[in-house]
């Protein structure tokens, strides 16, 4: 360098570089405001956050030179540490990982860190620099470290919670590392056990992750963290041990399971299952087959049962598979030196027992299965004798009797499910099936010394053991048997339901009912009589058993015994449980003793008669006029039938029957004409249903007997309860007798009464329509709206709603053919001609402005001249009408 004076001086060029440097960094005309200001006030930190922010866009170098003059001033602040770092980071980003720039931001941290040791953004800040730009795994994990031993307990989760990630995501770290990093952690946090197994798992450290779950599971305080019960906990360890044994050396696996078999009751199956895995994992195939054996011998479900079941087939089948293949593997190669022949030999004698124990395993399903369902429930016995079927199916006579003996001593006859006799019987059957009747009689008696708990189920022992005697022909024996079941206290009291059966089987009907059989078969009359009378005494008889002792003493010519019989079974039994009784009594008396008797029979009906309920009373009237007919007088049969016709609770369907019977009996003892009085009075009486009817019966009557007149009289009546659109037969058939007996004239009237009946029928319609509209108009509420609608829908003809109504009577539409009629034409008499043409005239007449009847219309008048051309027949008087000769 050359001064001015011409001196020339020797400059270091480093120093001319930093000098130049400076001098490239300093200050312009435009910082000058703002290095005034922190020239005033260098400890005021926003005015070096103002100057930093004015000089955001200058280069990193005049940045960091900046923020090194504020923190030589500002050591203690963390804004502007915090700036600095994240700053001199990101300048970092994308440079390769050997730049000595890392190294300065490392050095950069670290001044940071004696100033900002209390500061946990600052240790995540470095910690993250560290592993995650760096990778400097050891580095990172102790300044982790250091961060702990640094900040204060309270600020120990955040750094944990980056440390644990860092852990999980690091896949070079040394995993003795992470472990102990993992059992630091759980010390100041232990809900994170589950994440530790989890991780533990994950990087193969099997035991250890069993160990941590075993103590967790017997942790009584354990909570776990992301809601897992302890026993999906337990099945996870189940798995794991029984997946990695070879691995699981710190616990003891067998007593663990176990223990959760004992508790947790709803996976029996699934950990039984484990625990063989457990040992087929460890090539310990004796142990695992003695664990499926104890497994499937103590489980009580089927579906655990069955869980089992298909894992230990399938084991076998894959052992018998594996070694069926060595087992050819070694016969391919029996020709080298190497393979010694008796080891094939010993080879293929291990197969042979394999594949017997395989068989024998397959054999007893049946066995095991029922077993499982005897444990269930040890009162099954269904099941009992399902099991003893199964022996037998086994031929083994040894285990038959064993299994009857276990059935009858576990069975409880009160918790028994289905009938526990039948044990008993088969038990005492099977003996008798071997000739050994001594042992089946000695079952039969202890059989009727269990408290049961159906007087029914002991009953039935008795009844076997009787009809086991009677098969070898002891008959006697038999008899004896059933007396001593039968034999009842001295008085007849009423036994409490609480007692024990064998005090109240003296009152089974069962048993009784076969003693009575036998003693018919067996005994005498006396014993026989002795036994339905103690029978009828003890009050357990049925309307069957009396009709049966009154059989059997007729069969013995014991007839006033029978009748005495059936006296106690109609006095025992009320109606309908009578009847039967009461009809063949009635039909035997009168069969024994015809009218010799009569009186008596006479009584015995009225008797009936009077107790018997109106709906079946019609055969009793039937047997009565019937009795009168053959061997009393005419008019009392007549008088029976009109009594029975009378008789208004009797069924319309029986008294139409009747009606019909009575005229029939009339007709053949008096003449068709005494027949009058009875038709009138029927269709008085009957519904309109049956009137109809008998009204045409009537009238046809009449027809034969030549009385046209009175003939035309019932179909005028009759008319009146006939809508024209529903009942079109009617009128058909009076049209017929009109063109067969009449003139133009009644032809006429005849037409000119169906309309005015059509119209008669329409008003009451429209009425009841309208007033249907009116209801529904006026809306009321939802219990009064269907208390109106009934009262209108009463007054319809049957079988009618109101839709068919409204469409019948619609403007413009056919009036449909209605369903029903009406019944305000019922129970009219029979109405003589000039009375009816009146009425029919007067009906007419209020009809007259509403509807004109025009009788010379075209239809009338084709009806009109087809009736000038009916010729009038002429009838005999039938010989009838005089009676019977």
């Amino acid at each position: 360098y050359t001064s001015s004076a011409g001196t020339v001086f020797s400059v270091p060029v480093a120093f001319v570089c930093a000098i130049m440097s400076l001098l490239e960094f300093a200050p312009s005309l435009d910082d000058l405001p703002y290095e005034e200001d922190v020239s005033r006030n260098p400890y005021a930190l926003k005015s070096w956050l103002r100057y930093l922010d004015y000089k955001q866009d200058a280069p990193s170098k005049m940045r960091s030179m900046l923020f090194e003059r504020a923190l030589r001033e500002l050591p203690g602040s963390y804004k502007l540490w915090n700036s600095y770092l994240v700053e001199r980071v990101t300048m970092m980003k994308g440079k390769t990982i050997t730049d000595p720039g890392y190294e300065a931001v490392n050095r950069l941290f670290e001044r940071a860190l004696v100033f900002m040791n209390k500061m946990p953004r600052i240790w995540l800040h470095y910690t993250s620099f560290l592993s995650r730009d760096q990778r400097v795994l050891t580095r990172a994990r102790r300044t982790y470290d250091r961060a702990l031993r640094s900040l204060p307990i309270t600020q120990h989760p955040r750094v944990w919670e980056a440390y644990i990630a860092w852990v999980k995501e690091e896949q070079g770290l040394p995993t003795v590392s992470a472990v102990r990093i993992w059992r630091r952690y759980l010390k100041l946090d232990p809900t994170v056990v589950e994440d530790y197994i989890d991780y533990l798992i994950k990087i193969d450290y099997f035991d250890e992750a069993a160990a941590v779950l075993a103590r967790s599971l017997n942790d009584e305080f354990f909570q776990s963290s992301k809601g897992r019960s302890k026993h999906e906990l337990w099945l996870q360890l189940c798995e794991l041990i029984s997946q990695h044994p070879k691995h699981i050396k710190s616990i003891k696996v067998d007593p663990i399971i176990r223990g959760g078999i004992s508790k947790y009751t709803d996976q029996v199956g699934k950990l039984w299952t484990s625990l063989a895995e457990y040992y087929i994992q460890l090539a310990q195939f004796e142990n695992a087959r003695n664990v499926f054996e104890e497994a499937i011998n103590t489980v009580i479900t089927v579906r655990d049962f069955s869980h089992i079941w298909d894992a230990y087939t399938q084991f076998e089948d894959t052992f018998l598979s594996l070694r069926i293949e060595n087992l050819e593997k070694m016969q391919q190669g029996g020709g080298d030196e190497d393979v010694d022949p008796e080891a094939i030999e010993e080879e293929a004698l291990e197969l042979d027992l394999i594949t017997a124990r395989y068989e024998h395993l397959v054999e007893r399903q049946p066995l095991l299965m029922n077993s499982v369902l005897l444990r269930q429930n040890p009162h099954n016995v269904h099941e009992w004798l399902k099991r003893v079927k199964l022996y037998e199916a086994a031929l083994n006579p040894v285990m038959v009797v064993e299994t009857y003996t276990e059935a009858v001593t576990k069975v409880n006859p009160a918790k028994a499910k289905g009938k526990p006799h039948t044990m008993w019987c088969s038990f005492a059957r099977y003996y008798e099936q071997h000739g050994r009747l001594d042992e089946a009689r000695a079952i039969f008696l202890k059989g009727t010394e269990v408290p049961y708990r159906n007087i029914d189920d002991l009953a039935s022992v008795w009844c076997e053991y009787a009809e086991m005697e009677i098969r070898h022909m002891n008959l006697e024996g038999a008899l004896e048997i059933l007396r001593r079941a039968t034999i009842s206290p001295k008085r007849n009291v009423a036994i409490p339901e609480t007692e024990p059966v064998q005090k109240r089987v003296h009152k089974s009907t069962k048993l009784w009912t076969f003693y009575a059989d036998l003693e018919e078969s067996l005994g005498t009359l006396e014993t026989t009589r002795a036994v339905y009378d103690k029978m009828i005494d003890l009050k357990i008889v049925t309307p069957q058993i009396i009709l049966n002792y009154a059989s059997y003493l007729e069969e013995n010519r014991h007839f006033e015994e029978a009748f005495k019989a059936y006296e106690k079974g109609v006095t025992l039994f009320p109606f309908p449980h009578s009847l039967d009784v009461w009809v063949v009594y009635l039909a035997k008396f009168v069969q024994r003793f015809g009218g010799g008797k009569i009186e008596r029979a006479r009584d015995l009906f009225e008797q009936v008669l009077k107790h018997a309920p109106p709906a079946q009373g019609k055969v009793f009237f039937v047997m009565y006029a019937g009795l009168e007919e053959e061997y009393g007088l005419a008019r009392h049969a007549m008088a029976v039938y009109d009594r029975a016709c009378s008789a208004k609770d009797i069924p319309p369907e029986d008294r139409y029957a009747l009606y019909l019977l009575y005229i029939e009996k009339a007709t053949e003892f008096f003449g068709v004409t005494h027949t009058r009085e009875i038709y009138e009075r029927a269709i008085e009486s009957m519904p309109d249903k049956y009137s109809r009817e008998l009204c045409l019966r009537f009238a046809t009557l009449e027809r034969q007997l030549g009385e046209i007149d009175r003939a035309r009289g019932i179909y005028i009546h009759c008319s009146q309860m006939n809508d024209p659109r529903q009942y079109a037969s009617f009128w058909d058939t009076w049209a017929s007798f009109e063109r067969r007996h009449g003139n133009e004239d009644t032809y006429r009237e005849m037409l000119r009464i169906k309309r005015s009946v059509q119209a008669l029928y329409g008003t009451q319609l429209n009425a009841i329509i309208s007033n249907a509209d009116l209801i529904g108009t006026a809306k009321p509420s939802n219990d009064a709206m269907e208390s109106l609608e009934a009262s209108a829908v009463s007054h319809l003809p049957e079988g009618v709603n109101m839709q068919d109504l409204r469409t019948a009577v619609a403007p413009g539409s056919e009036r449909s053919v209605l369903t029903g009629a009406s019944s305000s034409a019922s129970g009219h008499g029979i109405v003589k001609t000039p009375s009816t043409d009146y009425d029919m005239e007067r009906a007419s007449a209020s009809w007259e402005n509403q509807e004109e009847i025009n009788i010379s219309s075209s239809a009338d008048a084709d009806d009109a001249q087809a009736g000038d051309n009916v010729q009038i027949e002429e009838v005999a008087v039938p010989a009838a009408v005089y009676g019977a000769a």
